[in-house]
């Protein structure tokens, strides 16, 4: 290379961190790292964040001090405004332009409310820490407040409200589950605990289509016996303050719903003039490239990314790194002038952790089924190599094998204690 080779990464997550940690140390390669909060946050684990399981420190990582020792990659908490394709430009918060060489799109998703009134405003989606923080301090702000003034059990104060019934909906409802009837009754023992109603909603027919028939059965059946009760085959149709009505005209008092029905590429992807498809997302290339942009590429959550006869693989952590790695190897190709590479995924399968010690998985390509025991000991084992690229593994596996082994239904007081967590009260004169 005759000059140094300027890399612009918008996004700080599992795709966009691993493509920086593969061009990290590389000669003649600069990269900048763009991430709002700078900081990446494991997604995956989000739920048991929400649920009092870890604390928001085991799922975020500093980004500056990952790449503390990596010269040629500069990280910058930063909000991108703008993005040029044609130009190869990003623009910054306050007006700074940055011009690319390569420019790599890793913005990630967001919830999809799929035009429902009252969704945006008052449900609780789960897709940030920031997100995590707030559903973990309503929890606990109601049972804070059920314990002061029982008489809000009949304004459906007890009542909680899962829409989505893909793998966040069916972790978030099996961990909330176990929150609400075996953690709670020893830290509040003048509630009611077995009052509380845990419902999740779902348009389809069954639980985690993504999975066989058996898998979704078989969750099914964890969660009612953890309490949960299912409402299949059908749609939430609105929103308010204080309930939740479905599409048969069901009308469920609530004052938490957890929104884990959908999600859509970041923001980024519509602003910056690219085809958009399925879910918002960047069409690419096999090459992972955009279309007419041979120097710009998406991956991740942000992009509609083919895999064989599949016009679009789903959006896994998996997935995610892979491409921001397969990405960083094509750019370092096209610096030796060698053509870019069609991406191959290494399939290794779906899972969804269904409570302690129970959980599904598919694994691999021809998606060998295992339930229990096995399946979570398969659902550790992926994302703690998800996690290598954090520099963060030996530290959540003892705290998750603590959490789930040695003590699955202890929380400590740090993580119950509502006035720690910045929850706004709860206006419960407020109708639905």
């Amino acid at each position: 290379m005759s000059a140094d080779v300027d890399v612009v990464i918008v996004g700080g997550g599992l795709a966009g961190v691993a493509c920086a940690k593969r061009l990290s140390g590389k000669p003649g390669v600069r990269v900048q790292l763009l991430d709002r909060a700078g900081f990446q946050q494991f997604q995956p684990l989000l739920y048991q964040v929400a649920t009092a399981e870890l604390t928001s420190k085991d799922v975020q990582f500093d980004l500056e001090r990952l790449f503390r020792g990596s010269p040629n990659v500069t990280v910058r908490k930063v909000d991108v405004t703008a993005v040029d394709p044609d130009a190869m430009t990003v623009t910054l918060a306050g007006g700074e332009t940055l011009t690319a060489d390569h420019l790599v799109l890793a913005a990630g998703a967001q919830p999809n409310f799929f035009n429902t009134p009252g969704a945006p405003e008052h449900a609780f989606p789960l897709y940030s820490v920031e997100d995590a923080l707030q559903v973990r301090g309503r929890v606990l702000t109601i049972f804070e407040d059920v314990a002061n003034n029982p008489s809000l059990i009949d304004e459906g104060a007890l009542n909680f409200v899962i829409v989505g019934g893909g793998p966040t909906g069916v972790e978030t409802a099996g961990a909330l589950a176990e929150l609400v009837h075996d953690v709670m009754p020893g830290v509040h023992r003048d509630v009611p605990c077995a009052q509380a109603q845990i419902t999740l909603v779902d348009g389809g027919q069954i639980l985690l289509s993504a999975f066989s028939h058996e898998s979704g059965e078989y969750a099914a059946k964890q969660l009612k016996r953890r309490g949960v009760t299912l409402r299949l085959g059908t749609r939430v149709k609105q929103v308010d303050a204080g309930s939740v009505t479905l599409s048969d005209d069901t009308v469920i008092k609530t004052r938490l719903v957890v929104w884990g029905g959908g999600e859509k590429a970041a923001a980024v992807a519509d602003a910056c003039g690219l085809t958009c498809g399925r879910g918002g997302r960047i069409d690419v290339q096999p090459d992972l490239s955009v279309p007419g942009h041979p120097r710009v590429h998406a991956i991740g959550d942000v992009a509609n990314i083919p895999s064989g006869d599949d016009p679009a693989l789903p959006q896994l952590g998996s997935v995610a790194q892979q491409s921001g790695r397969w990405v960083a190897d094509n750019i370092l190709a096209q610096t030796r002038g060698e053509a870019p590479q069609s991406f191959r995924y290494r399939d290794k399968g779906i899972m969804a952790m269904i409570g302690t010690k129970s959980a599904v998985a598919e694994i691999g390509p021809h998606r060998h089924e295992i339930h229990g025991r096995f399946a979570f000991a398969a659902w550790l084992g992926v994302h703690l190599e998800l996690l290598s690229d954090m520099g963060a593994k030996l530290h959540s596996y003892v705290t998750w094998a603590e959490e789930f082994y040695v003590r699955p239904h202890h929380r400590s007081a740090k993580l119950l204690d509502p006035a720690r967590i910045d929850a706004p009260q709860i206006n419960w004169d407020e109708e639905g």
